[in-house]
Order: C-alpha cells, then structure tokens, then sequence
C-alpha cells in the first residue's frame, strides 16, 4: 500500500489507521512528521576549522594509521622484553621527532622520551619512575608486561578506516581527529535556510511604544536562538498582524526562498487565525491538537516545496514544541540522524499536580544535593511564563500514564542545556 499524501490525509484522516487530528500523541507527531522528510542534498567544501557545526556529507576515511609507527606512552626506556634480564645497559636517546637511528639488542634499551618512535629490538618501555640508574646501567624494580607503555601504528586509527561518517555533526573532538589525519578541507551540507515570523495584531516589535492591550513580540528572539544554535541560515521577517493579504505575500515570500516556514501563532480556533485559512489555500498543511501540555496546537506540512511548522504563540508553548517537534525534523532536514535525547530518573523535591491522559513537560531545576541529583519544579507553569523558562534548566517529563506526584518521587528529566 502507497503512502498517504499530506492532502490525502488532511482530507480524509482516516486513511491513516489510529490517526486521529484532535488527540495527537507526542510520539505519534513526531513519527508522522518524519515519514515527509527529505534533507538538503546540496554541498559545500569548507576548511576544517569553518565547518563546526556542519553535517558531513561524505566519510571521512583515513589515509593513513594513527599513529603511523610504534611510539612510547610514557617517559621512560624502550627494551628488548626478557624474564631473566633484570640489568640493561643504556645505549642512546630517542626523542619524539628524533628516532634512535641503532637497533636495541638483549640487555640493551634506550632512554626515551613520550610519543618517540620505539626503537629497533625493542618492544617494551619501563617507566623511568620503575627503574634505579647507575651510570650508563638501569636495575629493573619491577617486571614491566611484554608490550608495556607502547603505543601501536594504527592502534587509534587504521589505514582506510571510515573515521567519521556521512551526516556526522562536527564537534570539537571531530575537527582535530580529521587534521591529525592531515586532511585540511571536508564536504558538508549546506545550511538549512528557515525563515520565521509572528503573527498577531496585539504584537509588537521590540523598541515600539506599547498600546493598550498590546506585548511585545518574544517568540522571534527565542526561535532565533534556537535557530542559530542548530547552525541555520535563518531570516526573521519580523511581525505579521492579522491582515489576510500582508499574511499571504510573507508566507508566500518565505517559503519560495527557504527550506522551512516557522510560525507562532495563528494556528488554534480564533476567529482571527487567518493562517489556517491561508495554508489551506497554499499548502498541503495538517492540524493537530496535540495530547501535551504545554503546546497543545500544532500544523505541519507543506508550503510548496518548503516544510511548515506552524507553533502556538504562547512563549513557553512555543519553545516546547520547538525543542520537542521543530528540533528533530531540521537535524533530520541538515542530513544527519537525531540522536534520542537523554531522560533519566532523579527525585522530585515537591508534589506535581497533574492529570492523566496527556504528556506534560514542566519546567525544572535539577541541582546537586550533597551528591545526589533532584530536581524542583518552577512554581509557575503557565505557558506564557517565560521567565520560569529561563530560569529551568531541565523539562521533568510526565508521560500519559503518570498523574499526581508527590515529593520524594523518582521522575523522569530532559536537560535543557546542551539539547542545541
């Protein structure tokens, strides 16, 4: 059977089995929306030190082993390994960059230096802390194992090994493994260009005076920070009020220029969310009332070739069906495989009041207490609390099944920090 298309589905839910538009789970979303993503194919080639950040586009195979000879892991002196020999007679230097150019027979060793080439004939270092030195003539003080603090060509990294793979994001770690290759330039994906904007009469850009009933805009400043933290080529076009025709012109704008349309607001049941009304007419878009809190409301789909994501405009809703929908589909989009983000159990120091049948996400702080990590609850967690968003560095994660808790309990947390 052929897969669905997003009209057929926004036309007739039921030619998805279980798919139900008005009580979405949060697991079921995000499969839904990973099924229609294609990434970016389009590369780039970047200097090493330019492409943190990025997704490979291509292997990274090494040309060479690493290390590419025998070296010492320790300051010490390089031998021939025997069980009899306790005595052996120092017969040179090897320094790293400056190998020992003489061969090291019985009873012999050399002294040598961290990182230099292990001699010929020998096969074993003793630390030079292990051993008493008369002379020209150390005494073994204890019995170092064949092999003992060598290094072996290759024992990190072994010619033609795919050391990094096609949609590896570079890390730090990433960047000096590939120039200790000596490879100086890599193929990556360009980035993935989103543009985003707000809409809504009662907002109002940052360093206007405000009217009666009127806030100004958050949404963009944290989708911004969001954005640039997953490294997009983002464009803010700013706020949009609720005027059908400027609402077409930006959407339609947006979205023939970039890969992905984000919006806040404009996608639950007011009388004034004309995007509903606008994507229907453009797109192939897809809205969903989400068993979560907070972030109930929720639109994917397509506007032409671009994705659409269209988030609920309270800040904190906002933010939540970022981390949780947005963040997954761009790193799928950028060409690489999003790695479960981590949940573990801590204790939670305060009850939670909570309902079953919905999945919540409540904003905590995990601390440190004398060796043992718990976590608080925010005292507030309405969603267009932002500031307790900014203080939380955790979400304690309530799945459908869980209902009231109380202190002392185990719960599950997601860091904040790092998820980006």
């Amino acid at each position: 059977m052929t897969k669905p298309t997003l009209n057929q589905i926004a036309a007739d839910p039921s030619c998805m089995d279980d798919y139900d538009p008005n009580a979405m789970s949060v697991a079921q979303a995000r499969q839904f929306i990973k099924q229609f993503l294609s990434p970016v194919i389009e590369t780039e080639t970047l200097p090493v030190m330019q492409s943190l950040g990025r997704v490979l586009a291509t292997d990274i195979v090494s040309p060479s082993n690493v290390p590419n000879h025998n070296n010492s892991a320790m300051d010490g002196f390089a031998f021939k390994y025997s069980d009899h020999i306790k005595t052996l007679k120092v017969i040179g230097t090897a320094f790293a960059g400056k190998a020992f150019a003489g061969n090291v027979g019985a009873g012999e060793c050399v002294k040598i230096m961290t990182g230099a080439v292990i001699p010929k004939g020998a096969d074993t270092v003793v630390m030079q802390e292990r051993i008493a030195i008369k002379s020209d003539r150390i005494t073994l003080l204890e019995d170092p194992k064949l092999g003992a603090n060598v290094r072996l060509a290759g024992e990190d990294l072994k010619l033609g090994q795919t050391v990094l793979a096609k949609g590896h994001i570079m890390h730090p770690a990433g960047l000096g493994l590939i120039a200790s290759l000596g490879i100086g330039e890599v193929s990556v994906y360009r980035p993935l260009k989103v543009a985003f904007f707000s809409t809504g009469d009662e907002l109002i850009s940052v360093g206007k005076p405000l009217e009666t009933g009127q806030i100004y805009d958050s949404n963009r400043y944290t989708l911004f920070g969001m954005l640039t933290r997953l490294g997009a080529a983002i464009s803010d076009l700013g706020v949009v009020p609720d005027k059908p025709d400027l609402l077409e012109v930006t959407l339609l704008k947006a979205a023939s220029e970039n890969d992905v349309v984000i919006t806040s607001g404009g996608v639950s049941v007011g009388e004034a969310d004309f995007m509903k009304a606008l994507l229907a007419k453009h797109g192939q878009v897809l809205f969903w009332k989400i068993n979560m809190k907070p972030g109930r409301p929720l639109a994917y789909g397509k506007v032409g070739a671009s994705h659409y994501f269209g988030l609920p405009g309270n800040p904190v809703s906002a933010m939540v069906t970022f981390y949780q929908f947005v963040r997954e589909a761009l790193l799928t989009l950028q060409g690489t495989t999003p790695k479960p983000l981590p949940i573990f159990k801590v204790e939670c120091t305060e009850a939670i009041k909570k309902a079953t049948g919905r999945m919540e996400f409540q904003r905590g702080v995990l601390f440190d207490d004398v060796g043992v990590w718990k976590v608080k609850p925010m005292p507030n967690q309405g969603s267009g609390v932002l500031s307790s968003m900014s203080a939380a560095n955790c979400f304690i994660v309530l799945d459908e099944t869980v209902g009231n808790c109380t202190a002392g309990e185990m719960v599950n947390v997601q860091i904040l920090e790092g998820i980006i």
